[in-house]
């Protein structure tokens, strides 16, 4: 009997009767009004079977002949093609359950939020950059070659932090397989030195008075919606971390106390923190009251209140000012604020420190509270806004900080 060609497979017309090409070895092409069908017939402990090996043009002349040779093979040795199906097709579906995806998906539940921001880099790390590459693969089966290779997709493109980052959280999650009976051990521990080391790197920023002056400049005379006008201006004067100032909510702002209060949630060090607002910020702050003080942000997205400004926001913004990456980043304005307030303007670096909300000690080994230093905090904030506005006009009449008065 002739066999069957690719040309005449792909010919072959559906038609409302069905019928059969055959390719031989009891192998078919069942042709009907719903499409074409490979079929191979056998018989086993003397019953006839049909085994249904797949949909054309899905599967192609020669994938049909390979499974159809499988199947004979498995009769060969005693076993039933469709007990044999149906054992892969159950093992695929236990695999899919335990594949490293599940399982991901799975521990962030368990996890539980945490802050938005780090969740959602959290979510788009693994959606792009592990999931793709070994997403559907079963956990236990995935080895630390596997691993490597995936995490060298990210350090090829020169994302090195990120590519240590996906390494940790590929290792919890491994770890949290391991604790549920999924996978025997994290592949992620023998890689370790096996990542280019990320280079240390500073935000950039602007430290020098003749430059900060033109970009306080361009800072209060930048035209942009309201919400990033004010973003951008209280960047200098609060210079609070970029994250803190885009999810600063209403009901933190205490404009009868001049000042903000940040819960320890909201802070890297997991303590509260107060911001003292100085003449200027307060001014600011009202304004933008008017237009976005009835909801939950003081700097909503435009694409819904909601929702916290973008943390492009601020960065597009000084872009716009004709300012690059390399010359400034938003989280810049805190370097800016720490060199001017000690070399410049001689405030005690423990005042500083604390306004910048490290996490610094006493002589004794104990934790600064939130309030130490409050009063002259609030006169370093309102000399540091005095001081950008004198900046700004070119004008300035501030005098450096004595630190006798230190005490």
């Amino acid at each position: 009997m002739q066999k069957l060609t690719a040309t005449a497979v792909k010919q072959a017309k559906t038609k409302s009767k069905a019928y059969k090409l055959s390719d031989g070895g009891s192998l078919y092409l069942l042709v009907n009004s719903k499409g074409k069908y490979w079929r191979y017939d056998y018989r086993f402990a003397d019953k006839r079977k049909t085994l249904a090996i797949g949909v054309y043009p899905d599967v192609s002349l020669k994938a049909a002949r390979d499974k159809h040779q499988d199947a004979r093979e498995n009769l060969t040795n005693g076993i039933d093609p469709n007990t044999q199906k149906q054992a892969e097709r159950a093992a695929q579906k236990n695999a899919l359950a335990n594949s490293f995806e599940v399982i991901a998906l799975e521990w962030l539940k368990t996890r539980g939020a945490k802050s938005e921001g780090g969740d959602k880099r959290l979510n788009r790390l693994l959606q792009k950059d592990l999931f793709p590459y070994i997403g559907k693969r079963p956990i236990s089966r995935i080895t630390s070659p596997d691993l490597l290779k995936t995490l060298r997709r990210i350090e090829n493109r020169g994302a090195i932090d990120t590519a240590h980052r996906a390494k940790q959280i590929a290792g919890m999650v491994f770890r949290y397989a391991v604790a549920t009976g999924r996978a025997e051990r994290d592949p992620s521990v023998d890689l370790k030195g096996a990542l280019a080391q990320p280079k240390k790197t500073h935000f950039k920023s602007i430290t020098e008075p003749n430059e900060i002056a033109p970009l306080i400049v361009a800072i209060q005379n930048y035209q942009g919606t309201p919400v990033v006008m004010a973003a951008l201006k209280l960047s200098p004067l609060l210079f609070c971390r970029p994250g803190e100032l885009r999810h600063l909510e209403w009901s933190e702002v205490k404009f009868n106390n001049t000042r903000i209060e940040l819960p320890a949630e909201k802070m890297k060090v997991g303590e509260p923190h107060i911001i003292p607002l100085s003449t200027q910020a307060i001014e600011v702050l009202k304004d933008l009251h008017l237009i976005t003080g009835r909801g939950k942000y003081v700097f909503p997205s435009a694409r819904g209140a909601s929702r916290p400004l973008s943390d492009n926001g601020v960065r597009t913004a000084l872009r716009t000012l004709g300012y690059t990456n390399e010359q400034i980043s938003p989280h810049g304005f805190r370097a800016m604020a720490r060199t001017v307030l000690d070399e410049i303007l001689n405030f005690p670096i423990d005042w500083i420190e604390h306004q910048l909300a490290h996490s610094v000690k006493d002589p004794n080994g104990r934790a600064y509270n939130r309030t130490k230093y409050l009063s002259q905090r609030q006169q370093m904030m309102q000399t540091w806004a005095d001081y950008l506005d004198g900046l700004a006009s070119g004008n300035n009449n501030v005098v450096p900080f004595r630190s006798s008065q230190h005490g």
